[in-house]
């Protein structure tokens, strides 16, 4: 028993002192979910809806309110943003409406 033990508090400790990079700081950047959830209907809520205008708008919030300066790097693309059908390749594409450069 004192065996494993101390096995695994030499384990703990070695992987605790690893100096080689990873993880640092955690993944920082925003999500859509947690605010806009599946919102898709921009006629009622222009402001609310996922689209390609709230991504820029996040981007670009990123940068200037500072966020950027202090490690967050990523604004991720949810859930929400493709159309209700695949395409005859059977892959997903933006919402035409909603993405219209199509780029993401």
């Amino acid at each position: 028993m004192n065996l494993i033990a101390l096995l695994v508090l030499f384990v703990v400790h070695t992987s605790r002192t690893l100096d080689n990079g990873l993880v640092r700081t955690p993944p920082m950047g925003w999500l859509s979910w947690m605010t806009f959830m599946c919102e898709t209907d921009c006629q009622r809520h222009p402001l609310r809806c996922i689209s390609e205008r709230l991504y820029m708008q996040m981007a670009d919030l990123l940068k200037s309110e500072g966020y950027a300066e202090v490690g967050y790097e990523f604004v991720n693309i949810d859930d929400c943003w493709s159309e209700r059908k695949r395409n005859e390749d059977g892959t997903l594409e933006p919402d035409h409406d909603r993405f219209p450069s199509g780029n993401f």
